[in-house]
């Protein structure tokens, strides 16, 4: 069926495209921009408030399982221990010692001893 469209009467199409090469890169690459923008503050936020929470359950690991003087440390490893995630660790006269994985997305558990967890 062959229907016919009277605002197209006088259209003959032709070979060149509506944006030049230049416009259509430059296109992208704003959008790629725009993209990372939008991604990348939320990507620190999430590793910075991860970081943060390990911190602060490494301490709590530590104090309760190391008795001596030590420091504590917080790494993201892809292959630690506990294969990936943060790991612990605490800093004493004798060395490097690990204490515990925290996983990919680290919390205090309840069943730590000596630590009291607010609801």
């Amino acid at each position: 069926m062959d229907e016919y469209h009277p605002e197209l009467a006088n259209y003959e199409p032709h070979d060149r495209p509506l944006r030049s090469r230049r416009m259509t890169l430059m296109t992208r690459g704003i959008v790629i921009v725009a993209l990372v923008a939008l991604v990348l503050p939320g990507i620190v936020t999430t590793y910075s408030f991860a970081q943060s929470t390990a911190n602060q359950a490494c301490a709590a690991y530590v104090q309760a399982e190391v008795a001596e003087q030590s420091r504590i440390e917080v790494r993201f490893e892809l292959t630690g221990p506990g294969v990936i995630g943060w790991e612990c660790y605490a800093i004493t006269a004798d060395g490097e010692r690990h204490i515990v994985s925290l996983g990919l997305i680290p919390g205090l558990p309840s069943q730590v001893p000596g630590t009291v967890n607010a609801l």
